[in-house]
């Protein structure tokens, strides 16, 4: 646990990969990296273990609302609804080359398209050889891989090939998922992304959302993050509380806000 003094008291609840903040060193370190970046808004840090009680209300507090599990997590999208996605396309051939599948995938830009694209390949155990990345100036991609398996052959199993596409697909429609609820008197802005088969989270999450509230003035409470494992794929879940007050007038607002500064959009999204 670190407990920081800046204006108010903030605990935060970590672990640490490396297994060694119970370390000088490792707390030294942190300290360091804390007060690099908030400079002199940190008048203390203190890091200790966290107690049996905090844990128990940490693990009270993870169940994510059902209603929200249903509106963020049910995405599948199949052949025909990613027609009505933009121009999102996902497709694969095996004539062009003798050593390699050729995929192809036409959609619309957005930050991380790059990111979101390999990851998904990896967690497939997909290796890229070479591609072609091309982006237009109204905002559509075109991209070719030529790609293999693990075992260096191509993607000639069908069955393979209808779930890598609807894998991609998915992927790219929604990479994050964005949704406003309520909890108690409180609204909760609720924001996930899946976690790689590495281990790895997203990068920037939290401070996209925080720039993205700031630009709506809006005020956050308090801040939780965890992962959850809804169905077979661990997510991600960045819990914002936005504190009391009727914000359900800003709903529509305040999502497509976070949602737009996620995915590098300035105000809608590309058509």
């Amino acid at each position: 646990m670190i407990k920081t003094l800046m204006h108010a008291i903030s605990y935060n609840v970590c672990n640490d990969l490396r297994e060694l903040l119970h370390t000088k060193s490792r707390r030294e370190e942190t300290y360091d990296k804390l007060q690099s970046v908030l400079g002199d808004s940190l008048t203390s840090c203190e890091i200790e273990s966290a107690t049996e009680e905090m844990s128990s209300c940490l693990q009270a507090s993870t169940l994510l609302p059902h209603s929200a599990v249903e509106e963020m997590f049910n995405v599948e999208v199949g052949e025909e609804q990613s027609r009505s996605c933009g121009g999102l396309s996902v497709a694969m051939d095996n004539s062009l080359s003798p050593a390699h599948t050729l995929i192809q995938i036409q959609c619309g830009d957005h930050k991380g398209l790059v990111y979101d694209i390999m990851r998904t390949l990896k967690d497939c155990n997909i290796q890229i050889s070479y591609g072609r990345f091309y982006a237009s100036q109204n905002g559509s991609c075109e991209v070719d891989l030529f790609a293999v398996q693990s075992d260096g052959k191509k993607i000639v199993d069908q069955h393979k090939q209808r779930a890598l596409c609807c894998r991609l697909r998915t992927e790219l429609h929604r990479p994050l998922r964005v949704a406003l609820v309520n909890r108690g008197p409180d609204t909760e802005l609720l924001v996930a992304n899946p976690v790689e088969v590495s281990g790895k989270g997203r990068p920037l999450v939290f401070y996209d959302i925080t720039l993205a509230l700031k630009k709506l003035h809006k005020r956050i409470f308090l801040a939780e993050i965890g992962r959850h494992v809804v169905g077979d794929r661990e997510w991600e879940v960045y819990r914002v509380h936005l504190g009391e007050g009727d914000h359900s007038s800003l709903r529509s607002k305040i999502v497509d806000g976070v949602t737009n500064m996620l995915m590098g959009w300035d105000d809608t999204p590309p058509s």
